[in-house]
């Protein structure tokens, strides 16, 4: 079978870019951007490992721990585990390990949560208050619309699922290195959704028989280092790879009115409340359609997507 390559798009890299630049410029295009050059404050040169583990001690955390590259949250093929803060830094900073859950070469990553993960959002200032206070994120939004931020630490060489957000939020890599895989909204239709993940694990080498349509997604690429944010725009697909082991601090805000999101998502990651019920609609209107014969069937479907096409598809080609 003749191998086929997706179409690879390099994400534009822009240096010093102010708040104004960026809500004028840049924040109504919808497209991800690696913003160079910001402010920081002093933790892309302070957060080594030794660092880590002494600031924040033995605090208990919850780790998700792979025994693969590849974190597949559709399989669940990792499992979660608890371990003291710093211990769990110093395992991550490892590539081999005398002391471990799965195997010696096992990947650890951490994505902090709230207090009550089922009713509170991370917020590092909270759940990190010391860390906290070597960040200073860019608070390129207004303040009654930031969400959450969330702290993230991975074992060199973990790669998470692809997947999108319905907020928008700033990757702030703040050390380490990591390469960023990106689908635009539009190519929803060729990654095989399942939910708001994707059936596709390895965008590398997808299996073209299985994924056939995959192809032609659009790839956005970036790679960013210590310092660098990247602008992901709500519902833009993600696949990150740490390709060192690193920290970084994802900062997700409302897009939306307050009012549009679910009130019990504490991750930015629940359909917005209009879209859920437009979903259970079309369930509802799908299941009344196994009333008619196969013939029929296939005919009001039909006709059902042309109407979907011509009322709610956008006619540009943003």
């Amino acid at each position: 079978m003749e191998r086929r390559e997706q179409p690879v798009v390099t994400v534009a890299r822009l240096d010093g870019v102010t708040r104004e630049q960026f809500l004028r410029d840049i924040y109504p295009q919808r497209q991800p951007v690696v913003l160079k050059g910001m402010e920081l404050g002093p933790c892309t040169t302070k957060w080594t490992a030794d660092y880590l583990s002494r600031a924040e001690g033995s605090k208990e955390v919850k780790i998700h721990v792979s025994a693969v590259p590849q974190m597949d949250f559709l399989s669940k093929n990792f499992a979660y585990r608890t371990l003291p803060f710093d211990e769990f830094v110093q395992r991550a900073a490892e590539v081999k390990h005398k002391e471990y859950f799965l195997s010696e070469d096992e990947k650890y990553y951490l994505r902090s949560v709230g207090e009550d993960a089922r009713k509170d959002v991370a917020d590092m200032r909270k759940q990190f208050p010391i860390l906290a206070q070597d960040v200073q994120i860019p608070e390129y939004f207004e303040k009654e619309q930031f969400f959450s931020s969330v702290f993230r630490i991975s074992s060199a060489g973990l790669q998470l699922w692809t997947h999108y957000d319905v907020m928008d939020n700033f990757l702030i890599q703040v050390t380490g290195k990591k390469r960023v895989v990106l689908y635009s909204p539009r190519d929803a239709p060729y990654l095989y959704l399942s939910g708001s993940k994707s059936k596709v694990l390895d965008v590398d080498n997808p299996d073209l028989e299985k994924y056939p349509l995959f192809v032609k997604a659009k790839r956005y690429q970036c790679f960013l280092e210590a310092g660098d944010v990247l602008f992901i725009p709500a519902l833009w697909f993600h696949n990150v790879i740490s390709e060192e082991f690193g920290v970084a601090l994802n900062v997700f805000w409302k897009h939306l009115p307050a009012e549009s999101y679910d009130k019990s998502d504490t991750y930015g990651n629940k359909d917005p409340t209009a879209a859920s019920r437009a979903i259970q609609i079309l369930d509802r209107a799908l299941k009344t359609l196994e009333e008619l014969p196969e013939e029929y069937r296939d005919f009001y479907a039909r006709r059902m997507v042309l109407r979907i096409q011509e009322k709610a598809y956008r006619d540009d080609d943003g």
